[in-house]
């Protein structure tokens, strides 16, 4: 499995989901409210080391999801809305 093929999420424990995806010209996040900002892989290992570090359970968690083969490469991660 290639990096483009994956979709990594980030999710707090007050529900705010973060999406990472691998594209053409690097890495990008899309945030709770739909923002996509690049990233470097640097960034990236950055939000992902924490969540994985062993002291601080509870506190986040992380997914990988396969992306769908009929997406395309430059799509953008969505997420379903939250009722207020």
């Amino acid at each position: 499995m290639k990096n483009t093929e994956c979709v990594i999420y980030i999710t707090t424990k007050h529900g705010r989901t973060w999406g990472y995806l691998k594209g053409d010209d690097g890495w990008t996040q899309t945030g709770p409210t739909g923002i996509v900002r690049g990233l470097s892989a640097e960034q990236l290992l950055s939000h992902l080391l924490p969540p994985l570090e062993a002291g601080n359970p509870g506190h986040l968690s992380v997914r990988v999801e396969r992306r769908k083969a009929d997406e395309d490469r430059a799509a953008r991660v969505s997420f379903p809305r939250r009722r207020r």
